[in-house]
């Protein structure tokens, strides 16, 4: 591997506060994340300390409002902050994201009540979530879950099960859509779900191509009851809360395929500016050079799409359809770049002495979770020409 260190990305930040903050983000990165993240995704551990330490250095309730222990941070400073955890490892950028995504429904549809009893721990007090919308046979067609939640008394009873749940098994909370009344979007109601509820089961994580550090998994509801109090929202509200998240969520995961887009570009230069061939730098001949350029040029659009995005969320304006644009353009451009990162390195970069074989690896799942490219473009195409006819 080079011992040329990459530069930071220089980033127009609003504030002398989160200046500070993406300083105490690399720091963290450089010390406690990136040493040990080759290791550690090979042998598919998960880190949950790093998320205890994100969680008592402020990091894991950014973008949430102080008053229950959030950090008051724009979207714009959150998002960079993921791509720089992305970077160094995107079990941890993700894990953050999705975290993020889990807290969304009680900060933004919760009483204040229930604000006030479960928000500070969920942000600041070492929590981890989940969310858990997709199931075995509704995944892209979400409004046909079929989990259900039934009446009880002062209670609900859930039942049924979900998948691809990032942190399945390990989060201390989720987030659950379950069917509450008709079929369709209508009948959906959102739940917060305690982590050692009874009659909940997670199975054995799913083995995965990359992000072998990050559990994904099943999770059973075997007649789970919690009270009515950990209803977000009202009765039916559920699919509309989840829309609501996933706009936000899809910024995460563009953020995400940036950073890790540009991890792959910076090992790729150190490479190419390293290794001779033809008595010379390989970074010498232009094919190579105007390879690298368009690398550069793909992660620069994603990162001002994404930032466009997330300052039209902070300036309360809609944000769907370039949420959709970001996730769609990030990720495909992380899966290019990464890809073209491994031809650079030849040879070199299909082991695992080098990074940029995991980092392409990991950029594939970024098209397919969140909402998948191709449903991304269906999303841009009807805010372009309206509902598909039918």
């Amino acid at each position: 591997m080079s011992d040329r260190a990459p530069q930071p990305v220089e980033r127009r930040l609003p504030t002398e506060e989160s200046r500070q903050l993406v300083a105490l983000v690399r720091d963290i990165v450089s010390k406690e994340i990136a040493p040990r993240a080759a290791e550690e995704e090979d042998a598919g551990r998960f880190p949950r300390e790093i998320f205890t330490l994100l969680s008592e250095s402020g990091l894991l309730g950014l973008p949430y409002g102080s008053e229950h222990g959030g950090g008051d941070q724009p979207y714009e400073v959150y998002l960079q902050v993921l791509e720089e955890l992305a970077a160094a490892r995107l079990t941890v950028g993700l894990g953050v994201s999705v975290h993020s995504l889990s807290c969304h429904a009680l900060a933004g549809y919760g009483t204040e009540e229930q604000r006030a009893a479960h928000l500070p721990a969920m942000l600041s007090g070492g929590l981890l979530g989940a969310y858990c919308l997709s199931e075995p046979a509704s995944g892209s067609d979400a409004a046909s879950l079929r989990t259900k939640a039934v009446r009880d008394g002062e209670d609900w009873v859930i039942t049924g099960t979900k998948a691809w749940i990032t942190h399945g098994g390990v989060a201390d909370f989720y987030t659950v859509l379950a069917r509450t009344g008709v079929d369709g979007p209508r009948g959906i109601t959102a739940f917060l779900v305690p982590g050692d509820a009874e009659g909940l089961n997670a199975a054995l994580p799913e083995k995965k191509m990359g992000m072998k550090g990050s559990p994904t998994a099943q999770l059973n509801f075997d007649g789970v009851r919690i009270a009515d109090d950990r209803r977000i929202g009202e009765e039916g509200q559920g699919f509309a809360i989840a829309l609501s998240a996933l706009d936000s969520g899809r910024l995460g995961i563009a953020a995400c395929a940036v950073g890790v887009a540009q991890a792959a570009l910076d090992e790729a230069v150190a490479y190419a500016t390293d290794r001779r061939q033809f008595g010379r730098p390989i970074a010498d001949f232009q094919g190579l050079r105007f390879m690298l350029a368009d690398m550069a040029t793909q992660i620069e659009a994603g990162r001002a799409l994404y930032l466009e995005a997330a300052r039209l969320r902070d300036a309360g304006e809609p944000f769907s359809r370039q949420a959709a644009m970001a996730k769609l353009f990030c990720t495909d451009a992380a899966m290019r770049v990464t890809t073209d990162a491994v031809q650079v390195l030849g040879g070199y970069g299909y082991t695992l002495d080098f990074p940029v074989e995991r980092l392409m690896r990991e950029a594939k799942v970024l098209q397919i979770v969140e909402g998948t490219n191709q449903i991304q473009r269906m999303v841009i195409a009807r805010h372009l020409a309206g509902p598909e006819t039918r």
